[in-house]
Order: C-alpha cells, then structure tokens, then sequence
C-alpha cells in the first residue's frame, strides 16, 4: 500500500453540506499526500441507519485507510468493529474508523475538538454550573470535555431522559465526584446556571430551530454550539441578540478533523492551518 495516498469517508445523514472533504483534502495538499475524502450520506442513498454494516462492508472492500462517522452512527458503529481506544471505549461514542491490517479500530476525537474549542473561545467564562442538552453520541463526547474544562457541574437534558441519567451516571464514576445529573426541565435549570452547551442536531438545515425557549436564555449566559452548518445557528442568532457570548461549532470540527486525519495517515497536520482554511470555507 502507498503511504502517501489515502482514500477516506464520512458516514452520516444529510452530510452533501459538510466542510469535512476540502478540509481534509487541502490539508493533505500541502502536505504532499494524495488524499481522497469521500461522502456516504444515508439520506442520499435512501438509506437508514440499519445499512451502517453494508457501508463499512464497503470501504473496506474499496481500500479505504477509514472513515469518520457522524449522526446517527456514532453509537451503533461500535457493535461493527475490532477494537475501540481507551477513549472510544470510555465514551462509549466513535467519530472516527481506522481500517488497518484487516481490523477495523474505532477512536473518538469529539471531546479533544470542542475541549480545544472551547479553551481557545471561551477561556475566562464562569464555569460553576453548565446545561448541556443532548446525551447521544456527540453528547457524551462534550460531557466530557466540559468536566475536562473545569464545569463544576453539568445538568443533562435529553428527549429520552433514560439517556440523560445514564450520561450522568458515567461521568459521576468517571470522575470519582457528583459533577452532573439529569434534569427535565431546562427553563428553570438555567436560570441558575452560567452557560449552555448543545449538542443536539438542531439548528442544522435538516433541523432547524431553536432547542430551548427564547426567554429562557439571558444577557449574563455563555452558549456553545456543536452545529456548523450553518456556522450562525438559530440559537447562536438569539444567544447574540441577547448579548451573550457564544462558541461557534466550525472550532471543535476544526479540531477533531485535524485529530482524525492524523489517525488516517499518522501525518501530524497544521491545525492552525485548517483553522484559517475552515473559516474560507465559511
């Protein structure tokens, strides 16, 4: 195999609008690598969640180097591979598939991109107490990365509260200390809390809207989005409006791509240079 071409996917829905091709792709570019990134998007295709075997089936038969999975697979892929990094396995969670010497290793590079993100874009915010909304794959990643940042504590809403309460659980045993709890309403959690992070798919194209009611959100709060299509989110428009401070989610792709493509091709990229080239694309 030549060790400097690669040929890579994404695996998701609704992706035709991800920034995820020409940023892997120039990147490699400059590095000298013969870089292909592919798109398999189950909604272009007319498929469900359930092909995620098939798809798998098929970049490895194609010779890819691996594939960066995003939703809704990031919890069903573990059941379909060889092996998971101590932070694949912690999280419970895979964005990202290395095919290599017959196996198929499932890592997550989701907590390090929104903890770089995060620390670059919010450093001096009040980190007593955060609401996080959404415990599923990205979820779990970003709950993380906020105990990770210092949040003190961490209320998790999710629409299965099942979900929410176990995310909860975890990262308690996890962090050996009460450092989050579920919760079922985010109105009122927020009232006292210092910021918001989301970690939901809406506010993409496919699902817009806002996933808190407006009034619930003040001047004094912090949000952080994991949505970058658009870049400027509904709730990040409101969040602006109302005078808060927000984190954008183009900085935690921005990161978690740099991580995955070390992995694909075990070549360090220039993040900072992504970083300027995202925002091009933006």
């Amino acid at each position: 195999m030549d060790n400097r071409k690669f040929h890579v996917a994404l695996i998701g829905a609704d992706i035709q609008m991800s920034k995820s091709p020409a940023l892997h792709e120039t990147e490699a570019y400059h590095l000298g690598l013969e870089y292909r990134y592919e798109l398999l998007d189950l909604t272009e295709r007319g498929l469900s969640a359930s092909a995620l075997p098939d798809l798998l089936d098929e970049i490895e038969r194609r010779g890819f180097a691996g594939s960066n999975i995003t939703h809704p697979c990031k919890q069903t892929v573990m059941a379909h591979l060889t092996d998971l990094s101590e932070d694949a396995r912690m999280l419970g969670a895979v964005n990202t598939v290395v095919l290599r010497n017959g196996k198929r290793i499932g890592h997550n590079t989701d907590w390090y991109g929104f903890y770089k993100n995060f620390e670059r874009g919010l450093p001096d915010v009040a980190k007593t107490h955060a609401v996080l909304l959404g415990a599923g794959g990205a979820g779990v990643a970003v709950a993380h990365a906020a105990i990770k940042l210092g949040i003190e504590v961490l209320s998790i809403f999710d629409q299965d509260a099942n979900r929410a309460a176990t995310l909860a659980d975890q990262l308690n045993q996890r962090f050996s200390k009460r450092c989050a709890h579920p919760i079922r309403d985010v109105s009122a959690t927020l009232a006292s809390a210092d910021g918001l992070i989301h970690a939901t798919p809406t506010g993409m194209r496919s699902h817009p809207g806002i996933p808190i009611d407006p009034e619930a959100l003040q001047s004094r709060h912090w949000v952080a989005d994991i949505v970058y299509m658009p870049l400027v989110t509904e709730l990040l428009a409101l969040a602006e409006k109302k005078g808060c401070r927000t984190l954008p989610g183009g900085g935690m792709t921005v990161f978690q791509a740099a991580a995955a493509f070390e992995l694909f091709t075990s070549v360090q990229p220039d993040a900072e240079r992504m970083s300027h080239h995202f925002e091009q694309l933006c």
